[in-house]
């Protein structure tokens, strides 16, 4: 790798998924003033609200949020227009 391209703050952070509670190490440049002890090291840690482990559509849990009908009012309304 070449030598002098990262910033000088470029260094191991702890991300913190705040709705299933799970952490991965990665480098980052982030600031953080808490701290988490993650594999037997203590590492800056950034919370973040939703990660690839929470995320619908990457654990397949992906559903669609239909309020009132709309989407079968929206289906039904341009269904016609598409034959």
């Amino acid at each position: 790798m070449k030598k002098g391209i990262h910033p000088e703050n470029y260094r191991p952070v702890v991300f913190k998924d705040m709705s299933n509670g799970d952490m991965f190490l990665t480098k980052s440049t982030c600031k953080s003033t808490e701290t988490v002890e993650f594999e037997g090291e203590t590492y800056p840690v950034v919370k973040v609200e939703i990660s690839s482990s929470s995320h619908p559509f990457y654990t397949g849990k992906n559903k669609l949020v239909d309020t009132a009908g709309r989407v079968d009012r929206f289906m039904n309304r341009y269904s016609k227009l598409k034959k």
